[in-house]
């Protein structure tokens, strides 16, 4: 029988956060170099919003599909974490939207979305909440 904790610590979720976002990082390099001919190879300017919301669309693509696929990125799978519904079933696609969007909320307002799983009895996030999904720690994955 597989063990779950529903409440991984906020420090196991932000070294997630890191193995992740350095994962990321090097998707959006690539996601970089396959439209930069498009823009005659020179730099994206503040001005261009679709550089932005090019990247804010293949990271909502990296995330969730690894959410909607096992429920586990390769810096929650590290951390033996995953996401899953309040019910312990996969995510939708829709989920993870919500997820995603609440995650930029949270950390938009500082991080006060992240912080507020230390005053939350059942120990969610905003987007926790939002998406009516968690994190659930395994420790025997």
């Amino acid at each position: 029988m597989l063990m779950l904790q529903t409440t991984p610590s906020l420090i196991r979720r932000f070294a997630a956060i890191v193995y992740d976002s350095l994962l990321l990082a090097s998707v959006l390099f690539v996601a970089t170099a396959l439209i930069l001919p498009f823009n005659a190879g020179q730099d994206f300017r503040n001005h261009q919003i679709f550089y932005s919301f090019y990247l804010l669309m293949v990271s909502f693509i990296f995330y969730g599909w690894f959410w909607t696929h096992g429920g586990q990125t390769l810096g929650l799978r590290a951390w033996k974490l995953q996401v899953l519904t309040f019910d312990l079933q996969p995510i939708t696609w829709l989920q993870a939207f919500e997820r995603f969007s609440g995650a930029i909320v949270s950390w938009g307002m500082l991080g006060l979305g992240f912080l507020w799983s230390i005053l939350n009895e059942e120990k969610h996030c905003w987007h926790d909440t939002l998406s009516k999904t968690a994190i659930f720690y395994r420790p025997n994955k």
